[in-house]
């Protein structure tokens, strides 16, 4: 099987520069994640974006963040455009031991903060073994 080695580069370049010649946004929003205890925590960077702008969506196991940043206003010269501008989304696939009927989330200083619970199924438990108890049989002589 051959390969075109000019595909690959204009394949990279529209990656890198977009379809347009322009900068290519990031493909995703900066996150971590974390668990502590019995809840996932997830904080997004979102600098500049208004609360307003931001949607999320619970779809089964799956979440959906989307946010905007409107483009610039001004005709003004751009002398740097690294901000990544319009609308841009993550999806997180979640495991089914969470609890995604409960999820919170709240914005503060442009970060975006989910928790989700760890679903009460998923929690370890005790089992009680019932029955009777033979602590010792006896032995006949």
């Amino acid at each position: 099987m051959r390969t075109d080695p000019f595909r690959e580069l204009d394949r990279l370049t529209q990656q890198v520069f977009g379809p347009n010649g322009t900068t290519a946004r990031p493909s995703a929003m900066l996150m971590d994640a974390w668990r502590d205890g019995d809840t996932f925590h997830v904080e997004f960077d979102l600098p500049g974006i208004s609360q307003d702008s931001i949607d999320i969506d619970v779809e089964r196991n799956v979440v959906t963040v989307r946010a905007e940043r409107p483009p610039r206003a001004s005709d003004a010269e751009l002398l740097a455009a690294e901000r990544p501008r319009g609308v841009f989304s993550r999806q997180l696939v979640l495991g089914d031991n969470l609890d995604t009927d409960r999820i919170e989330a709240s914005y503060h200083e442009g970060v975006l903060a989910l928790t989700i619970p760890v679903a009460e199924q998923a929690k370890p438990r005790k089992v009680e073994i019932s029955g009777k108890r033979e602590d010792q049989h006896a032995i006949s002589a």
